[in-house]
């Protein structure tokens, strides 16, 4: 398995699918190969600043209300 460093720089934009269940994002980022260390499962990493976190979980959050707001809704209500 190859294994790698990515850096995001930028988040530039967001889709999603519903039918796919797939959130997309549009991002510029430095990637790096990255020798696995030895005694520790290969992974690739992710790193951010705290700024473009804060991005990420503003899209994310928004790509999932969307997605969420186009599923079918129950036409029987909850028993209980």
């Amino acid at each position: 398995m190859k294994t790698h460093h990515i850096e995001v720089q930028k988040f530039k934009a967001a889709s999603n699918s519903t039918t796919s269940g797939l959130v997309t994002l549009k991002v510029d980022a430095l990637v790096n190969d990255r020798q696995p260390v030895e005694g520790i499962e290969p992974s690739t990493l992710i790193t951010m600043t705290e700024a473009n976190a804060r991005v990420l979980m503003a899209l994310l959050k928004t790509q999932l209300t969307d997605m969420d707001g186009r599923k079918p809704k129950s036409r029987h209500g909850r028993h209980g």
